[in-house]
C-alpha cells in the first residue's frame, strides 16, 4: 500500500518508465530522453558498472531521487556492442511523437529488443563468424540437485554418469543469415555440440535452467513455449505445411521439434517478421560430421590461439583466404565440423584439386568473388525491412558478378564444382531492379536524399528539376542584388535553422533597400530576405519535402520487391560461399605446398614429410624440419620421448591438424598422406586449472583423460601429452602406464603419447602394437642441438638442466642442479636416495633417472606379478616365461652380471667393454 502511494507521487516520466520496465524485466531499458538514452534505478547502477558511466540521480517528485546513468543517442551502437559482448539484453525505448508545449509527457514505446543472439546491425556482428542463438529441450530437464536428478546422477558401469545420457534436442538459428539447424545430443555431449555453433545466447525452459554447460549464458522462457504440441504448431504455422516429415524430422525427433519450435517463436517475439526469412530446418544426424570437444579445439588452436593476442596463430588464420564474408563463416563452420564420410570428403578434395590444377580459372573466380558483398546478411536485412540504400546497392553490385562466376566455371568438371555452378541463380531480376532504381552514389541513409536514380520515376525527376532551377535562381540572386544595391560584399547564404538569406556587413547597412526584410542580427553583419527570395525558398523546400516523401515510398517499394527474392538470394549466397571456400583452400594449398591426401576407410595414418601448418608460416620454410609418421594395426600406439623443447608437442599437434584438415576437405602440409577417416580426434596437451569449478591442474588433466578413455573408439585418433605429471612420480607413471595399456588393449585407437616418463618405453617390448619414437638431439659438451627429427627407439634423457640454462637460469643455480643430479644418480645406483647439504629429498617429478617402480626396486627380482602381469607381456619377450601370478620374476643373467660388477672401481675402458659384453648377452 505504501509502495503504491509512493509510486503515485512519482513524476509522469518515471511512471512511464516503470510501466515499460515491467514489460522488460530481464533487459536494460535504454529510455530516450531528448538526445540521450537514460537508465534508471537498478538499470542505472548495472549500466554504470558495465559501461563505466557516471552514476548520478534524477528528481522523482515526492518519491525522492532515483539513480540515473545515460549515454548520448549518437553513441548507441558503440554501447550496444559492449553490452552484447557481455551477454546482456537491451530494450530500446524511443519517443514516438514530437514534444510540444501542451503535453506533459511524450508517448514512448520499445521499438527493438537487442539480445546477443538476435542482433542484426552490421556494427554488432562479426563479419567472419556466425551469430547463433540456440535452444535446448530435454525430456527430463529437472535442475541438478532435486530428487530425480540425484537418481540420474548415479554412476554407470563404465564410470560415466547416467545423467550424461539424458537426451537433449538442440536447435540453432543465425538470425542474421536465416540459417537453421537441429540435431540430437545428450547432456554429456552438450558442451561439444554447442561449441560447433558457438551460440551467443542459449534458450531454455524454466524447468531446464541447469541444461546449458558452463560458459553459455541462459535465456529462460516459459515451459509452455517448449510444449510438444505448441512447438509443432509453431513450425507448421511458420512454414505453412501440414507435416514436418518433409524437413527430415522422424518419429523419434520430438525433442528436436520442441527446441526448434520454441526457438522460432522466440525469434518472432524478439524480431517480429524475421521468422519468414528463416531457412527450412536442416536436420543434422549423428555420424555425418566429427564432433570436436573443447580440449581438441583449444589444444590444436583450430580457430583461436592458446595465448590471447596471437591473432594469426590458429589453423583458421592460415586457411582463411576467402574473399567473401559468407565464405569465411562457412570455412569456420567446416573446420569445426569435419566430415566423417569418405565419399563426401573425396568429393570436396576433388573440387579443391581441380582449382589447384587450373590456376587461371581460380584467379578469375576469386576476382569475381572479391567483388561480392555479404549477400546472406544483406538478404536478411532487406527481407526484414531494415536494409539501407547502400545495402540494396551492394546487393545489386554483387548480383552483377554472378554471371562472371558461371562463365569462369564453364571449364570445370568436378562434381563438387559443377553442382555449385550449374544451378547458380544469377539473380538477374534483382540486379536489373537495383540498377534501374538506386543511384550509384546512394547515401547511407534516406534522410540524406539522392537515393532514387534519375529516370526511374518521372515525378521525382520533375521535382528535382524544379528544385534545381530554384536553387540556380537563388544562386544568381547574389549577382543581381549586388548590381541593384551597389554592395559588392553582399552574399547569399543558407543554414538549416534560418534557410536562405542575404548578408550585408555593418559598414554597408546604409545602402540596404527598403524591400530587404531583416531576418537575423550578427556581430558584424545583418541578414535579410526579400519576398522574391522567400518565394523561391518555398519552392526549394516544397520540392525537397515532396522528393523525400516520394523517395521514401519508392525505396520501400523496391525493398519489398527484393524481399520476395530472399529465398533465392539465400540459396545463391550458400553456393557462392561453398565456391569461395573451395577456391580459398586451393589457393592456400598451392601457396603453402600442400598435397591432396588419400582418404581411406582402412586404419592407417601414413604421412611423409609432415609439417605443422601454423608453425611453418611463422618461420622460413627451410627452417621447419618435416617428419614421417605411420600408425597401423601393428604399430597403432607410439610412445614419443625426447627432451624438452625438442618438438614433441609440435609433432602431436601437426598429427591432429593434418587429420582434421583432410576430413574438412583441405589439402595437407606433407609430401604424401594416406589417412583413414577418424570418427573423433582427441587431444590432451598442456596444463591448466579451473578455479571457477574448484579443480586443480591435475584434476582437469584427469577429467580430460577420462573423457578420452570413455569417448574414444578404434576409429579415433588420440594425442596425449604428459599424463600424470601433476602428482607423485609413482602415481603419475602408474596412471600413464595404465592409460596406455587401456588404449592398446581395450580401445584400439591410433595413439601418439608424448611423455618424459621414459619408463613407458618398456611398453614397446611388452605390448605387441606399441612402438617407440623419439625426437633426436645431439650433445656437444654442455651444449645440445635440437634436430627436430623423429627417430625409432626411445630417449633416455630429458636434458632438463640444459633447457633451464637456455632459459636464462643463473650459473650458480645450474651448477647446484648438476651437483644434485649427480648425487641422485649416485644414490640410485647405491640403492637409496640422499642429498648433500642436509639431505632434503626433493619432490618426485618423474625424472628419467627413476625406473617405473622407484629407485629401490630397479632389479628384476623385485618386479612382482602385481606390477607386470602375464597378459601384458608378449610371448616373444625374453622375460615372458618368468612372469607368474604368484611368484617373483626369476633373475635374468644380465642382471646377475650387473650385480657382480664393482662400478666404482671400473675404468671408462673397462665399463665400455662390460657394456659391450652385456649387449652380446642380450642377443
Amino acid at each position: 500500500m505504501a509502495k503504491s502511494r509512493l509510486r503515485g507521487s512519482e513524476t509522469p516520466l518515471m511512471r512511464q518508465w516503470r510501466e515499460i520496465k515491467s514489460q522488460h524485466r530481464d533487459s536494460l531499458v535504454f529510455f530516450r530522453v531528448g538526445d540521450f538514452y537514460e537508465m534508471f534505478c537498478d538499470d542505472a547502477e548495472e549500466g554504470s558498472r558495465l559501461l563505466g558511466l557516471t552514476l548520478t540521480t534524477r528528481n522523482n517528485g515526492a518519491a525522492g531521487r532515483v539513480p540515473l546513468a545515460g549515454i548520448p543517442a549518437k553513441a548507441l551502437d558503440e554501447y550496444l556492442a559492449r553490452l552484447v559482448k557481455l551477454g546482456r539484453r537491451v530494450a530500446i525505448c524511443e519517443q514516438i511523437e514530437e514534444a510540444s508545449s501542451g503535453k506533459k509527457i511524450v508517448r514512448r514505446k520499445v521499438v527493438e529488443t537487442v539480445t546477443p543472439g538476435t542482433v542484426l546491425s552490421k556494427r554488432l556482428l562479426e563479419a567472419k563468424r556466425n551469430n547463433y542463438v540456440a535452444a535446448l529441450a530435454a525430456a527430463d530437464a529437472s535442475p541438478a540437485g532435486d530428487a530425480s536428478s540425484s537418481r540420474d546422477a548415479s554412476s554407470s558401469r563404465d564410470g560415466s554418469s547416467s545423467r550424461d545420457a539424458l537426451p537433449v534436442g538442440v536447435a540453432a538459428i543465425d538470425v542474421s543469415t536465416g540459417e537453421m539447424s537441429v540435431l540430437a545430443s545428450t547432456l554429456g555431449e552438450l558442451d561439444e555440440v554447442l561449441a560447433r555453433f558457438e551460440p551467443r545466447e542459449v534458450l531454455v525452459s524454466e524447468s531446464g535452467r541447469s541444461l546449458p554447460p558452463s560458459g553459455f549464458a541462459a535465456t529462460v522462457r516459459p515451459d509452455w513455449l517448449f510444449a510438444p504440441q505448441t512447438a509443432r504448431d509453431e513450425l507448421v504455422r511458420r512454414y505453412r505445411v501440414q507435416s514436418l516429415d518433409g524437413f527430415g524430422f522422424e518419429s523419434g525427433d520430438g525433442l528436436l521439434v520442441q527446441a526448434a519450435g520454441a526457438l522460432v517463436a522466440y525469434v518472432e517475439e524478439i524480431r517480429p517478421g524475421m521468422s519468414k526469412n528463416l531457412w527450412t530446418p536442416r536436420v543434422l544426424r549423428r555420424g555425418s560430421t566429427m564432433t570436436l570437444d573443447s580440449m581438441t579445439r583449444r589444444n590444436l588452436e583450430l580457430v583461436e590461439p592458446l595465448r590471447p593476442g596471437e591473432g594469426d596463430a590458429s589453423l583458421l588464420s592460415v586457411l582463411d583466404a576467402t574473399k567473401t564474408p559468407m565464405g569465411a563463416r562457412l570455412l569456420r563452420s567446416q573446420l569445426l565440423a569435419p566430415l566423417v564420410d569418405a565419399g563426401a570428403i573425396r568429393r570436396r578434395l576433388a573440387g579443391v584439386g581441380e582449382l589447384v590444377d587450373q590456376p587461371a580459372v581460380r584467379a578469375d573466380l576469386r576476382d569475381a568473388l572479391g567483388r561480392i558483398r555479404d549477400v546472406e546478411r544483406l538478404a536478411t536485412r532487406i527481407g526484414a525491412g531494415r536494409g539501407s540504400p547502400r545495402d540494396v546497392l551492394a546487393l545489386g553490385l554483387s548480383a552483377r558478378q554472378l554471371p562472371r562466376l558461371a562463365q569462369a566455371g564453364e571449364q570445370l568438371e568436378s562434381d563438387a564444382l559443377r553442382g555449385l555452378l550449374d544451378g547458380l541463380d544469377a539473380l538477374t531480376g534483382v540486379e536489373a531492379l537495383v540498377t534501374n532504381a538506386i543511384s550509384e552514389d546512394a547515401p547511407a541513409t534516406m534522410t540524406e536524399g539522392g537515393v532514387i536514380r534519375s529516370g526511374f520515376n518521372p515525378e521525382v525527376d520533375e521535382l528535382r528539376a524544379a528544385r534545381d532551377g530554384a536553387q540556380e535562381f537563388i544562386a544568381g540572386l547574389q549577382t543581381r542584388e549586388r548590381e541593384n544595391t551597389g554592395i559588392a560584399s553582399l552574399r547569399v547564404g543558407f543554414n538549416k535553422l534560418f534557410g536562405y538569406y542575404l548578408e550585408v556587413t555593418r559598414p554597408n547597412l546604409h545602402r540596404v533597400p527598403q524591400y530587404f526584410i531583416r531576418k537575423q542580427t550578427l556581430t558584424g553583419a545583418e541578414r535579410f530576405f526579400t519576398p522574391e527570395l522567400k518565394e523561391w525558398e518555398e519552392k526549394v523546400f516544397g520540392a525537397e519535402d515532396r522528393i523525400a516523401q516520394l523517395e521514401q515510398s519508392l525505396f520501400e517499394g523496391v525493398r519489398k520487391e527484393l524481399a520476395r527474392a530472399v529465398p533465392r538470394m539465400q540459396e545463391t549466397a550458400r553456393r557462392v560461399a561453398e565456391l569461395d571456400v573451395t577456391a580459398a583452400l586451393a589457393e592456400v594449398a598451392e601457396a603453402q605446398g600442400y598435397v591432396r591426401p588419400e582418404v581411406t576407410t582402412e586404419f592407417a595414418f601414413d604421412v611423409t614429410a609432415c609439417r605443422h601448418p601454423v608453425v611453418e608460416t611463422m618461420m622460413p620454410r627451410e627452417d621447419f624440419i618435416p617428419n614421417d609418421l605411420r600408425l597401423d594395426q601393428d604399430g597403432r600406439v607410439a610412445i614419443l620421448t625426447g627432451p624438452n623443447m625438442a618438438g614433441k608437442s609440435t609433432v602431436l599437434r601437426q598429427t591432429g591438424l593434418v587429420q582434421i584438415m583432410a576430413q574438412m576437405g583441405s589439402f595437407v602440409p606433407a609430401d604424401r598422406a594416406r589417412l583413414a577417416v577418424c570418427d573423433r580426434v582427441f587431444t590432451r596437451v598442456g596444463a591448466s586449472d579451473s578455479l571457477a569449478r574448484g579443480q586443480s591442474t591435475f584434476m582437469v588433466e584427469m577429467n580430460e583423460t577420462a573423457s578420452i578413455i570413455h569417448g574414444a573408439t578404434e576409429r579415433s585418433l588420440v594425442l596425449l601429452d604428459e599424463i600424470g605429471r601433476g602428482t607423485s612420480t609413482y602415481d603419475g607413471v602408474s596412471i600413464a602406464w595404465a592409460v596406455t595399456e587401456h588404449l592398446h588393449e581395450r580401445v584400439g585407437a591410433k595413439t601418439v603419447f608424448a611423455t618424459h616418463y621414459h619408463e613407458l618405453a618398456q611398453l614397446g617390448d611388452l605390448l605387441p602394437c606399441v612402438k617407440n619414437l623419439n625426437v633426436a638431439v645431439r650433445e656437444s659438451g654442455d651444449e645440445i642441438v635440437f634436430l627436430r627429427r623423429l627417430e625409432e627407439g626411445g630417449a633416455d634423457r630429458s636434458y632438463g638442466i640444459q633447457v633451464a640454462r637456455l632459459a636464462g637460469f643463473p650459473t650458480g643455480l645450474i651448477a647446484r642442479a648438476r651437483e644434485l643430479l649427480a648425487e641422485l644418480e649416485g644414490a640410485r645406483s647405491a640403492g637409496g636416495v640422499g642429498l648433500g647439504r642436509g639431505g632434503g629429498a626433493p619432490k618426485s617429478s618423474g625424472h628419467d633417472q627413476y625406473s617405473l617402480f622407484g629407485a629401490e626396486q630397479v632389479s628384476a627380482e623385485h618386479i612382482s606379478a602385481e606390477h607386470l602381469s602375464a597378459e601384458h607381456v608378449s610371448a616373444e619377450h625374453p622375460m615372458a616365461e618368468h612372469v607368474s601370478a604368484e611368484h617373483p620374476v626369476a633373475e635374468h643373467p644380465v642382471v646377475e652380471r650387473l650385480r657382480s660388477m664393482d662400478l666404482d672401481r671400473m675404468t671408462p675402458l673397462e665399463a665400455l667393454s662390460a657394456l659391450h659384453s652385456l649387449r652380446e648377452m642380450t642377443k
